[in-house]
């Protein structure tokens, strides 16, 4: 089943995919609601896909963003911090960072250029979305935790990552500005003929950049299924209905950083306004984004230096 978040007529309504119509929800049950209950409402008439503005499917209550792609890992790393390989420390657990879940935008949205970014990147990834309340879940549990998938695309100011990761914080500003959520959520079930001898589930991913092919790479190329994921965020830590969990970017072109990196140049170049990137997930669909003008920061100044003496 795909289910999906809209807006139609000035109204935002939830509903089921069908072909080329959404049969909406009553007014007032949002897709949280049916994740949550796992219980799908009785749906009113069709109306046109053509018609609506697609929103993001769910307004998660957070947002962990993982790593779980070697490749993309290596290229990174050497675009933002010059550093060779991968660090020995990836390989022990599927590490994540929190990003913004207030910063989510629609399938077909379009993405403004980050206050002070000129580098401006996009990421390829899947996103699990959890279903049932867990803790301290073994990866075989994790499993019947997890609702559906999503295309998640972790838009990325380089330029500002690489200075503030300097610090030992992570991408900070880097990764708060823009994340495409949709076109929709995709039921676990829908997905289980892809899943593999290994428990991976083996879809086809595609990025292009105005139309040009920059990336191709499957999603059972991570390091880590979802299941482990899930099990990884929940130890000492609740996870919750409506979180997402992203698989981390995948490699082969699913970013221009990881190309940056390993071509030793900004070939292809940063986005800029104009530009629109298309994402597509087998099994899932299509998001298709294109970068706008943002607007300039507003001043902040530098931290004041401590004095060399104290009082």
């Amino acid at each position: 089943m795909r289910l999906a978040t809209f807006e139609y007529l000035g109204l935002r309504r939830s509903g089921v995919v069908d072909g080329g119509s959404v049969l909406p929800f009553p007014e007032e049950t949002g897709l949280l609601d049916v994740v949550r209950t796992g219980s799908v409402p009785d749906t009113g008439a069709a109306v046109p896909l053509a018609a609506v503005r697609l929103l993001p499917p769910i307004e998660p209550p957070s947002v962990r963003d993982f790593v779980t792609f070697e490749e993309h890992v290596e290229g990174v790393r050497r675009s933002v911090s010059g550093a060779a390989g991968v660090p020995d420390a990836w390989y022990d657990a599927p590490t994540f960072y929190f990003t913004n879940p207030c910063a989510m935008v629609g399938a077909h949205d379009d993405v403004p250029v980050p206050p002070g970014c000129h580098a401006l990147d996009f990421e390829l990834e899947v996103a699990a979305v959890i279903g049932r309340e867990g803790r301290d879940l073994s990866p075989e549990q994790a499993r019947d935790h997890i609702f559906g998938y999503t295309i998640f695309n972790d838009w990325s100011a380089r330029d500002l990552q690489s200075r503030e990761m300097q610090v030992g914080l992570g991408p900070c500003k880097g990764k708060d500005s823009a994340a495409t959520l949709g076109p929709w959520l995709v039921t676990a079930d829908e997905l289980e003929p892809y899943r593999d001898a290994d428990g991976f589930l083996r879809l086809a991913l595609t990025a292009e950049v105005n139309g040009r092919e920059v990336g191709r790479d499957l999603l059972s190329n991570m390091a880590w299924p979802f299941e482990d994921l899930v099990a990884y965020a929940s130890r000492g830590a609740r996870v919750r209905p409506g979180d997402v969990l992203g698989s981390g970017t995948c490699g082969n072109g699913g970013c221009l950083a990881e190309l940056w990196g390993r071509n030793g140049r900004q070939d292809p170049p940063p986005l800029r306004p104009g530009d629109t990137v298309t994402l597509t997930v087998e099994g899932i669909g299509t998001v298709s984004n294109t970068v706008v003008p943002g607007t300039a920061p507003v001043p902040v100044p530098p931290a004041r230096r401590r004095p060399r003496t104290r009082p």
